[in-house]
Protein backbone atom coordinates (compact mmCIF):
# COMPACT_ATOMS: atom_id res chain seq x y z
CA UNK A 1 0.00 0.00 0.00
CA UNK A 2 1.66 3.36 -0.81
CA UNK A 3 2.46 5.82 1.96
CA UNK A 4 -0.84 8.47 0.69
CA UNK A 5 -2.89 6.12 0.51
CA UNK A 6 -1.89 4.60 3.81
CA UNK A 7 -2.25 7.77 5.44
CA UNK A 8 -5.81 8.87 3.35
CA UNK A 9 -7.42 5.56 5.05
CA UNK A 10 -6.22 6.36 8.40
CA UNK A 11 -7.82 9.50 8.20
CA UNK A 12 -10.99 8.42 6.69
CA UNK A 13 -11.81 5.07 8.77
CA UNK A 14 -14.09 5.47 11.21
CA UNK A 15 -13.02 5.31 14.84
CA UNK A 16 -13.61 1.86 16.56
CA UNK A 17 -16.12 1.93 19.00
CA UNK A 18 -14.27 1.53 22.81
CA UNK A 19 -14.80 1.75 26.12
CA UNK A 20 -13.08 4.57 26.26
CA UNK A 21 -14.06 6.66 23.83
CA UNK A 22 -14.90 10.44 24.80
CA UNK A 23 -16.57 13.22 23.23
CA UNK A 24 -14.54 16.16 22.10
CA UNK A 25 -16.20 18.06 25.31
CA UNK A 26 -14.65 15.31 27.34
CA UNK A 27 -11.49 15.14 26.24
CA UNK A 28 -11.38 19.34 26.38
CA UNK A 29 -12.15 18.95 30.23
CA UNK A 30 -9.59 15.99 30.69
CA UNK A 31 -6.90 18.32 29.17
CA UNK A 32 -8.00 21.14 30.86
CA UNK A 33 -7.61 18.90 33.80
CA UNK A 34 -4.14 18.52 33.64
CA UNK A 35 -2.94 21.45 32.80
CA UNK A 36 -4.64 22.70 35.89
CA UNK A 37 -2.23 20.28 37.75
CA UNK A 38 0.67 21.22 35.77
CA UNK A 39 0.37 24.72 35.29
CA UNK A 40 2.40 25.77 38.67
CA UNK A 41 5.52 24.34 36.91
CA UNK A 42 4.99 25.41 33.52
CA UNK A 43 4.39 29.18 34.53
CA UNK A 44 8.16 28.74 36.07
CA UNK A 45 9.00 27.07 32.77
CA UNK A 46 7.72 30.28 30.75
CA UNK A 47 9.00 32.81 33.11
CA UNK A 48 12.65 31.38 32.63
CA UNK A 49 12.09 30.59 29.48
CA UNK A 50 11.11 34.34 28.60
CA UNK A 51 13.83 36.31 30.87
CA UNK A 52 16.84 33.91 29.22
CA UNK A 53 15.86 34.05 25.39
CA UNK A 54 18.63 33.10 22.90
CA UNK A 55 19.40 33.77 18.82
CA UNK A 56 18.91 31.28 16.46
CA UNK A 57 21.48 28.21 16.22
CA UNK A 58 22.76 30.01 19.51
CA UNK A 59 20.01 28.32 21.77
CA UNK A 60 22.09 25.87 23.58
CA UNK A 61 20.97 26.65 27.33
CA UNK A 62 17.08 26.72 25.86
CA UNK A 63 17.46 23.25 24.21
CA UNK A 64 19.00 21.69 26.78
CA UNK A 65 16.14 22.87 29.12
CA UNK A 66 13.36 21.59 26.91
CA UNK A 67 15.79 18.27 26.09
CA UNK A 68 15.31 17.58 29.83
CA UNK A 69 12.26 17.97 30.46
CA UNK A 70 11.07 15.57 27.57
CA UNK A 71 13.52 12.98 28.69
CA UNK A 72 12.22 13.16 32.72
CA UNK A 73 8.38 12.38 30.53
CA UNK A 74 9.68 9.40 28.79
CA UNK A 75 10.52 10.15 25.09
CA UNK A 76 13.65 9.42 23.63
CA UNK A 77 15.73 12.40 22.61
CA UNK A 78 18.58 13.37 20.71
CA UNK A 79 19.85 16.93 20.46
CA UNK A 80 21.99 19.20 18.33
CA UNK A 81 19.79 18.14 15.05
CA UNK A 82 20.48 21.28 12.96
CA UNK A 83 22.94 22.54 15.17
CA UNK A 84 20.71 22.98 18.28
CA UNK A 85 17.86 21.39 17.53
CA UNK A 86 15.84 18.60 19.20
CA UNK A 87 13.73 15.82 18.67
CA UNK A 88 12.15 13.80 21.21
CA UNK A 89 10.21 10.69 19.69
CA UNK A 90 7.31 8.52 22.25
CA UNK A 91 5.75 5.38 20.76
CA UNK A 92 2.61 4.18 21.57
CA UNK A 93 1.68 0.96 19.44
CA UNK A 94 1.35 1.51 15.87
CA UNK A 95 -0.20 4.36 14.19
CA UNK A 96 0.97 7.27 12.35
CA UNK A 97 4.01 9.82 13.02
CA UNK A 98 2.65 13.17 14.17
CA UNK A 99 5.04 15.95 14.25
CA UNK A 100 4.27 18.49 16.47
CA UNK A 101 6.79 21.91 16.31
CA UNK A 102 8.05 24.83 18.39
CA UNK A 103 11.06 27.08 17.86
CA UNK A 104 13.70 28.01 20.39
CA UNK A 105 14.95 30.70 19.04
CA UNK A 106 14.34 34.96 19.95
CA UNK A 107 15.04 38.28 18.46
CA UNK A 108 17.51 40.95 18.45
CA UNK A 109 16.03 43.55 19.90
CA UNK A 110 15.56 45.20 23.37
CA UNK A 111 12.43 44.20 25.37
CA UNK A 112 10.37 46.89 27.21
CA UNK A 113 7.62 45.42 28.08
CA UNK A 114 8.49 46.37 32.26
CA UNK A 115 7.80 43.09 32.93
CA UNK A 116 9.69 41.37 36.42
CA UNK A 117 11.02 38.86 34.52
CA UNK A 118 11.66 40.64 31.32
CA UNK A 119 14.68 39.96 29.40
CA UNK A 120 18.03 41.61 30.01
CA UNK A 121 19.99 39.11 27.49
CA UNK A 122 22.38 40.32 25.06
CA UNK A 123 24.24 38.11 22.36
CA UNK A 124 26.27 38.95 19.61
CA UNK A 125 24.23 38.82 16.06
CA UNK A 126 25.73 39.52 12.77
CA UNK A 127 28.75 40.46 14.00
CA UNK A 128 27.39 43.39 16.45
CA UNK A 129 26.55 43.03 20.38
CA UNK A 130 22.61 43.08 20.66
CA UNK A 131 19.95 42.59 22.99
CA UNK A 132 17.45 39.60 22.70
CA UNK A 133 14.10 39.40 23.48
CA UNK A 134 11.26 36.93 23.38
CA UNK A 135 9.27 39.17 21.10
CA UNK A 136 7.71 36.98 18.56
CA UNK A 137 5.66 34.43 21.45
CA UNK A 138 8.29 31.31 21.26
CA UNK A 139 8.04 31.38 24.82
CA UNK A 140 4.91 30.53 24.73
CA UNK A 141 4.47 28.31 21.97
CA UNK A 142 7.57 26.15 23.95
CA UNK A 143 5.66 26.09 27.18
CA UNK A 144 2.55 24.60 25.20
CA UNK A 145 4.27 22.16 23.27
CA UNK A 146 5.99 20.61 26.85
CA UNK A 147 2.58 21.26 28.35
CA UNK A 148 1.16 19.11 25.35
CA UNK A 149 3.67 16.59 26.01
CA UNK A 150 2.30 16.30 29.41
CA UNK A 151 -0.96 16.22 28.90
CA UNK A 152 -1.02 14.27 26.00
CA UNK A 153 1.23 10.98 27.90
CA UNK A 154 -1.34 11.72 30.69
CA UNK A 155 -3.99 10.55 28.06
CA UNK A 156 -1.85 7.97 25.91
CA UNK A 157 -5.00 5.46 26.44
CA UNK A 158 -6.62 7.35 24.01
CA UNK A 159 -4.21 7.25 21.08
CA UNK A 160 -1.99 5.55 19.23
CA UNK A 161 1.19 6.05 17.01
CA UNK A 162 4.20 8.00 17.75
CA UNK A 163 5.04 11.42 18.93
CA UNK A 164 7.95 13.55 17.09
CA UNK A 165 8.21 16.52 19.12
CA UNK A 166 10.91 18.82 17.45
CA UNK A 167 12.66 21.90 18.99
CA UNK A 168 13.38 23.94 16.18
CA UNK A 169 16.25 26.46 15.85
CA UNK A 170 16.78 29.66 13.82
CA UNK A 171 12.92 30.08 12.92
CA UNK A 172 13.38 34.17 13.12
CA UNK A 173 16.12 33.92 10.20
CA UNK A 174 13.71 31.12 8.12
CA UNK A 175 16.71 28.71 8.16
CA UNK A 176 16.20 26.45 11.73
CA UNK A 177 13.76 23.87 9.24
CA UNK A 178 15.80 23.13 6.23
CA UNK A 179 18.91 23.12 8.65
CA UNK A 180 17.69 19.95 10.30
CA UNK A 181 16.12 18.64 7.64
CA UNK A 182 19.92 18.82 6.46
CA UNK A 183 20.94 17.08 8.98
CA UNK A 184 18.93 13.90 8.59
CA UNK A 185 15.51 15.23 10.46
CA UNK A 186 13.46 12.77 8.15
CA UNK A 187 15.99 10.19 8.03
CA UNK A 188 17.77 9.67 10.92
CA UNK A 189 14.35 9.47 12.40
CA UNK A 190 10.63 8.50 11.41
CA UNK A 191 9.36 10.52 8.38
CA UNK A 192 5.91 12.25 10.07
CA UNK A 193 2.65 11.44 8.51
CA UNK A 194 1.12 14.26 9.98
CA UNK A 195 2.31 17.65 11.30
CA UNK A 196 1.00 20.42 13.68
CA UNK A 197 2.18 23.56 14.92
CA UNK A 198 0.53 26.73 16.88
CA UNK A 199 1.74 30.30 17.02
CA UNK A 200 0.42 33.25 19.33
CA UNK A 201 -0.70 36.51 17.58
CA UNK A 202 -2.04 39.72 19.38
CA UNK A 203 -5.94 39.15 18.82
CA UNK A 204 -8.05 37.84 21.92
CA UNK A 205 -6.71 34.80 24.10
CA UNK A 206 -9.27 31.72 23.24
CA UNK A 207 -9.51 32.42 19.51
CA UNK A 208 -8.16 29.77 17.61
CA UNK A 209 -7.44 30.08 13.87
CA UNK A 210 -7.69 27.35 11.53
CA UNK A 211 -6.99 28.22 7.56
CA UNK A 212 -7.38 26.11 4.62
CA UNK A 213 -4.82 26.64 2.25
CA UNK A 214 -2.24 29.36 2.30
CA UNK A 215 -1.20 30.66 5.93
CA UNK A 216 1.78 32.66 5.44
CA UNK A 217 3.62 34.17 2.70
CA UNK A 218 7.09 33.56 0.74
CA UNK A 219 9.98 35.32 2.36
CA UNK A 220 13.03 36.31 0.73
CA UNK A 221 15.62 38.23 2.18
CA UNK A 222 17.73 40.15 -0.02
CA UNK A 223 21.26 42.23 0.49
CA UNK A 224 22.73 44.75 -2.16
CA UNK A 225 26.01 46.22 -1.68
CA UNK A 226 26.39 49.25 -4.05
CA UNK A 227 29.95 49.81 -5.44
CA UNK A 228 31.27 52.94 -5.39
CA UNK A 229 34.47 55.12 -5.06
CA UNK A 230 35.22 56.99 -1.74
CA UNK A 231 36.98 60.44 -1.24
CA UNK A 232 36.43 63.86 0.28
CA UNK A 233 33.13 65.02 0.61
CA UNK A 234 34.43 68.59 -1.02
CA UNK A 235 35.16 66.69 -3.79
CA UNK A 236 32.12 64.45 -4.92
CA UNK A 237 33.03 64.39 -8.43
CA UNK A 238 36.58 62.02 -8.06
CA UNK A 239 34.17 60.13 -6.78
CA UNK A 240 31.49 57.67 -7.35
CA UNK A 241 29.00 58.18 -4.19
CA UNK A 242 27.26 54.55 -3.06
CA UNK A 243 24.90 56.51 -1.02
CA UNK A 244 23.50 58.39 -4.14
CA UNK A 245 22.98 55.07 -5.71
CA UNK A 246 21.55 53.67 -3.07
CA UNK A 247 18.95 56.85 -1.73
CA UNK A 248 17.81 56.37 -5.55
CA UNK A 249 17.72 52.47 -5.48
CA UNK A 250 15.36 52.84 -2.13
CA UNK A 251 12.75 55.25 -4.26
CA UNK A 252 12.94 53.25 -7.45
CA UNK A 253 12.30 49.77 -6.41
CA UNK A 254 8.85 50.55 -4.76
CA UNK A 255 7.75 50.90 -8.23
CA UNK A 256 7.59 46.98 -8.60
CA UNK A 257 5.04 47.19 -6.16
CA UNK A 258 3.26 50.36 -7.48
CA UNK A 259 3.79 50.01 -11.41
CA UNK A 260 4.86 45.92 -12.26
CA UNK A 261 2.91 44.02 -9.84
CA UNK A 262 -0.94 43.45 -10.32
CA UNK A 263 -2.73 45.25 -7.92
CA UNK A 264 -4.78 42.40 -6.64
CA UNK A 265 -1.96 40.27 -5.78
CA UNK A 266 -0.05 40.37 -2.55
CA UNK A 267 3.59 41.36 -2.49
CA UNK A 268 5.89 44.07 -0.22
CA UNK A 269 9.50 45.11 -0.78
CA UNK A 270 10.86 46.34 2.66
CA UNK A 271 14.19 47.94 3.02
CA UNK A 272 14.88 47.47 6.45
CA UNK A 273 18.31 48.74 6.53
CA UNK A 274 20.68 50.75 4.66
CA UNK A 275 24.10 51.17 5.95
CA UNK A 276 27.34 53.16 4.71
CA UNK A 277 29.61 55.48 5.95
CA UNK A 278 31.29 56.76 8.54
CA UNK A 279 31.16 60.55 8.88
CA UNK A 280 29.98 63.81 7.33
CA UNK A 281 32.92 64.71 5.23
CA UNK A 282 33.90 61.41 3.76
CA UNK A 283 32.61 59.56 0.82
CA UNK A 284 32.35 55.94 1.49
CA UNK A 285 33.33 53.38 -1.59
CA UNK A 286 30.11 51.20 -0.62
CA UNK A 287 26.81 51.31 0.90
CA UNK A 288 24.79 47.99 1.94
CA UNK A 289 20.73 48.12 1.44
CA UNK A 290 19.24 45.26 3.21
CA UNK A 291 15.44 44.12 1.97
CA UNK A 292 12.90 41.84 2.73
CA UNK A 293 10.29 40.45 0.13
CA UNK A 294 7.27 39.02 0.43
CA UNK A 295 4.72 37.38 -1.24
CA UNK A 296 1.73 34.54 -2.15
CA UNK A 297 2.91 32.97 -5.14
CA UNK A 298 5.61 31.96 -7.82
CA UNK A 299 4.97 34.24 -10.05
CA UNK A 300 5.08 37.63 -8.03
CA UNK A 301 8.00 36.39 -6.13
CA UNK A 302 10.20 36.08 -9.21
CA UNK A 303 8.57 39.42 -10.20
CA UNK A 304 9.93 40.96 -7.20
CA UNK A 305 13.70 39.32 -6.72
CA UNK A 306 14.02 40.36 -10.65
CA UNK A 307 12.67 43.54 -10.00
CA UNK A 308 15.17 44.50 -7.62
CA UNK A 309 17.76 42.98 -9.28
CA UNK A 310 17.09 45.43 -12.62
CA UNK A 311 16.76 48.23 -10.23
CA UNK A 312 19.85 47.62 -8.33
CA UNK A 313 21.85 47.20 -11.56
CA UNK A 314 19.92 50.14 -13.23
CA UNK A 315 21.02 52.79 -10.37
CA UNK A 316 25.06 51.74 -10.52
CA UNK A 317 24.50 52.31 -14.22
CA UNK A 318 23.10 55.54 -14.17
CA UNK A 319 26.19 56.52 -11.57
CA UNK A 320 28.84 54.92 -14.11
CA UNK A 321 29.60 52.59 -11.47
CA UNK A 322 30.83 49.04 -10.79
CA UNK A 323 27.82 46.37 -11.16
CA UNK A 324 26.49 45.75 -7.94
CA UNK A 325 26.51 42.89 -5.38
CA UNK A 326 23.29 41.43 -4.98
CA UNK A 327 22.84 38.08 -2.94
CA UNK A 328 19.76 36.64 -2.15
CA UNK A 329 20.10 35.25 1.63
CA UNK A 330 17.65 32.48 3.19
CA UNK A 331 14.75 32.61 2.30
CA UNK A 332 11.67 30.18 2.57
CA UNK A 333 8.38 29.52 0.76
CA UNK A 334 4.82 29.73 1.56
CA UNK A 335 3.44 27.92 4.49
CA UNK A 336 0.01 26.11 2.63
CA UNK A 337 -2.12 24.37 5.05
CA UNK A 338 -3.49 20.61 4.39
CA UNK A 339 -7.34 21.84 3.54
CA UNK A 340 -8.66 18.03 4.55
CA UNK A 341 -6.57 17.91 7.64
CA UNK A 342 -7.84 21.56 8.25
CA UNK A 343 -11.67 21.01 8.06
CA UNK A 344 -11.28 17.72 10.02
CA UNK A 345 -8.98 20.12 12.83
CA UNK A 346 -11.94 23.21 13.07
CA UNK A 347 -14.78 20.59 13.21
CA UNK A 348 -13.05 18.83 16.26
CA UNK A 349 -11.80 21.80 18.05
CA UNK A 350 -15.49 23.41 17.28
CA UNK A 351 -17.10 20.53 18.94
CA UNK A 352 -14.92 20.29 22.31
CA UNK A 353 -16.55 23.67 22.34
CA UNK A 354 -15.40 26.83 24.96
CA UNK A 355 -12.75 28.44 22.39
CA UNK A 356 -13.66 30.52 19.19
CA UNK A 357 -13.10 28.85 16.22
CA UNK A 358 -12.11 30.67 13.09
CA UNK A 359 -12.31 28.70 9.95
CA UNK A 360 -11.13 30.40 7.41
CA UNK A 361 -11.49 29.31 3.51
CA UNK A 362 -8.42 29.18 0.90
CA UNK A 363 -9.84 31.85 -0.81
CA UNK A 364 -8.86 34.49 1.65
CA UNK A 365 -5.58 35.63 1.96
CA UNK A 366 -2.65 34.23 4.29
CA UNK A 367 -0.43 36.47 6.26
CA UNK A 368 2.07 39.28 5.57
CA UNK A 369 4.57 37.19 7.66
CA UNK A 370 6.73 34.55 6.86
CA UNK A 371 7.28 31.31 8.83
CA UNK A 372 10.05 28.30 7.88
CA UNK A 373 7.54 25.69 8.96
CA UNK A 374 7.03 25.61 5.08
CA UNK A 375 10.15 23.61 4.84
CA UNK A 376 8.43 20.46 6.88
CA UNK A 377 5.20 20.87 4.02
CA UNK A 378 7.54 20.83 1.11
CA UNK A 379 9.51 18.01 2.57
CA UNK A 380 5.78 15.94 2.59
CA UNK A 381 4.30 16.27 5.97
CA UNK A 382 0.80 17.53 5.41
CA UNK A 383 0.05 19.86 8.33
CA UNK A 384 -1.88 22.14 10.17
CA UNK A 385 -0.86 25.58 10.80
CA UNK A 386 -2.77 27.28 13.82
CA UNK A 387 -2.80 30.31 15.25
CA UNK A 388 -4.53 31.75 19.09
CA UNK A 389 -4.96 34.47 20.51
CA UNK A 390 -2.68 36.24 23.68
CA UNK A 391 -4.15 38.64 24.55
CA UNK A 392 -7.42 38.72 27.27
CA UNK A 393 -10.38 40.37 26.33
CA UNK A 394 -10.44 43.17 29.36
CA UNK A 395 -7.06 44.28 28.28
CA UNK A 396 -8.32 45.06 24.77
CA UNK A 397 -10.99 46.80 26.07
CA UNK A 398 -8.47 49.19 27.86
CA UNK A 399 -6.05 49.57 24.87
CA UNK A 400 -8.55 50.72 22.73
CA UNK A 401 -10.15 53.02 25.52
CA UNK A 402 -7.03 54.96 26.47
CA UNK A 403 -6.48 54.87 21.38
CA UNK A 404 -3.42 53.20 21.98
CA UNK A 405 -2.27 49.87 19.46
CA UNK A 406 -2.12 46.80 20.52
CA UNK A 407 1.45 45.62 20.85
CA UNK A 408 1.98 42.93 17.82
CA UNK A 409 4.38 40.09 17.47
CA UNK A 410 7.91 42.11 17.33
CA UNK A 411 7.12 44.69 19.28
CA UNK A 412 9.72 45.76 22.20
CA UNK A 413 6.16 46.07 24.33
CA UNK A 414 4.82 42.18 23.00
CA UNK A 415 3.49 40.60 25.84
CA UNK A 416 0.90 38.34 25.86
CA UNK A 417 -1.41 37.28 28.67
CA UNK A 418 0.24 33.94 28.53
CA UNK A 419 -1.41 32.48 31.53
CA UNK A 420 -4.51 31.76 29.52
CA UNK A 421 -2.46 31.97 26.28
CA UNK A 422 -0.35 29.26 27.46
CA UNK A 423 -2.86 27.23 27.95
CA UNK A 424 -4.81 27.45 24.97
CA UNK A 425 -1.87 26.48 23.15
CA UNK A 426 -1.07 23.09 25.21
CA UNK A 427 -5.59 22.62 25.01
CA UNK A 428 -5.16 23.36 20.91
CA UNK A 429 -2.14 20.94 20.57
CA UNK A 430 -3.59 18.01 22.41
CA UNK A 431 -7.09 17.98 20.87
CA UNK A 432 -5.39 18.76 17.37
CA UNK A 433 -3.27 15.41 18.52
CA UNK A 434 -6.14 13.30 19.12
CA UNK A 435 -7.91 14.09 16.51
CA UNK A 436 -5.21 13.03 14.44
CA UNK A 437 -4.08 10.20 15.78
CA UNK A 438 -6.30 6.72 16.38
CA UNK A 439 -7.27 5.55 19.65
Amino acid sequence: MSRSLLISTMMLAPTPTAAAAATPAEERAAIDGQIGRDFPALDALYRDLHAHPEMGFQETRTAAVLAKRMRALGFTVTEKVGRTGVVALYRNGPGPTLLVRTELDGLPMEEKTGLPYASRAEATFEGKQTFVAHSCGHDVHMTAWIGAAQALLAMKDRWKGTLMFVAQPAEEQVSGAAAMIEDGLFTRFPKPDLGIAVHVGSNEVGTVIVKDGIVSSNSDPVEVVFNGRGGHGSMPSATIDPIVMGARFVTDVQTVISRQKDANAFGVVTVGAFQAGTVANIIPDKAVVKLSLRSFDADVRKLLLDGVTRTAQASATMAIAPAPTITRLHGTAAVVNDDTLAAKLATALSAAGGDRIMHIPSTQPGWSASEDYSAFIDAGVPSVYLTIGGYEKARLADLASKGQPVPSNHSPYFAPDHDPAIRSGIRTLTLAALTLLPA
